[in-house]
């Protein structure tokens, strides 16, 4: 499908209604793909070109691709790969996509050893925050991708390549080099993880994408006062619209007076109570990780057991549920 087709695909709700998926525009050049519990962006950039923010869960290449074709036309690739952060669901499909799309991809300095297999994450925190998605946080990829020199540190002055209307700034706390996305002739915002419109630690949440301003992930934000500060910088730019790496878009009203509760109450919605990092985080250098808090005791087998199972039950019923649709 050519770009200048794209009036005729996209439905008045702003879904693109064709075999291949679907996917949401959020406003002028802003393009939303959501795979199964985190969304990536589509972002139209000058002279027809665009840029990929994140890539999504392993498994998703093929889905993102066939999206920005619809978008973008055939033979289009990005002009460029930009990553909020590199946890495992914002990496996943860069291993497939770099297989088809030869484009330099484009992280802020302090993701890098994450992002070229020299440092691992903060361990997660299954204590932190409750709900199903907690609970098997020890479960999900931690390793470090190792993207080699295909992977570029972004400019220290914010700017952002191929996308001149925008700029980026350092938000971390939910991971070091974390940043998040902003466009100041309309004030839009791709937030990546800084904060979340759904509760991402619960499944009920996540299947329903039930709207709900939250702060970062608990399970993977390992420094909660550099955490809260980001959001505030964010909550600052007074933003339009916010779109962020889980969760529905959220604008105009809601937004607004979410994000100031977020910010006036942000140790009671968004600090978990009992969390690793709660009381003291994790450190780090532009090296990797350089001390982490103690860990509570390790859970004992049965709890294990019947955490996976809880897992297993809930996969089987979200699955089900999505064959219904």
């Amino acid at each position: 499908m050519k770009q200048a087709d794209m009036s005729e695909a996209v439905a008045l709700d702003g879904q693109m209604t064709d075999d291949h998926g679907s996917c949401e525009q959020l406003t002028t050049g802003v393009w939303r793909l959501k795979i199964l519990f985190v969304n990536v962006y589509l972002v139209a950039a000058d002279n027809g070109r665009w840029v990929l923010i994140d890539a999504g869960l392993k498994g998703a290449g093929q889905k993102i691709a066939d999206t920005a074709a619809q978008l973008f036309g055939e033979d289009n690739p990005p002009a460029a790969i930009i990553l909020t952060h590199g946890h495992f669901d914002h990496v996943g499909a860069l291993h497939y996509l770099l297989g088809i799309w030869d484009v330099p991809i484009y992280a802020h300095a302090m993701e890098i050893p994450y992002l070229t297999g020299q440092a691992e994450y903060p361990p997660p925190d299954p204590f932190a925050g409750g709900g199903m998605m907690s609970w098997i946080s020890f479960l999900y990829p931690n390793k470090p991708a190792n993207l080699g020199d295909r992977v570029t540190p972004l400019d220290k002055d914010g700017s952002l390549p191929f996308l001149h209307k925008w700029r980026y700034l350092l938000t971390p706390g939910h991971a070091p080099g974390h940043i998040s996305l902003f466009r100041d002739t309309d004030k839009v915002l791709i937030a990546g993880d800084a904060f979340v419109t759904t509760r991402q630690e619960s499944a009920f949440s996540i299947l329903f994408q039930k709207r709900h301003l939250s702060g970062p992930p608990k399970y993977f934000t390992y420094d909660w006062e550099t955490a809260a500060e980001s959001v505030k910088m964010l909550q600052e730019l007074n933003p339009s619209v916010a779109a962020s790496g889980h969760g529905k878009p959220m604008r105009g009203r809601e937004l607004t007076e979410g994000l100031l509760n977020l910010v006036k109450n942000f140790d009671r919605i968004a600090v978990p109570q009992n969390g690793r990092y709660t009381r003291k985080p994790a450190r780090v250098n532009r090296r990797g990780v350089v001390e982490l808090p103690s860990a509570r005791p390790m859970l004992n087998k049965t709890l294990v057991t019947s955490i996976v199972a809880i897992a297993v039950v809930g996969g089987l019923a979200w699955l089900q549920m999505k064959k219904m649709k």
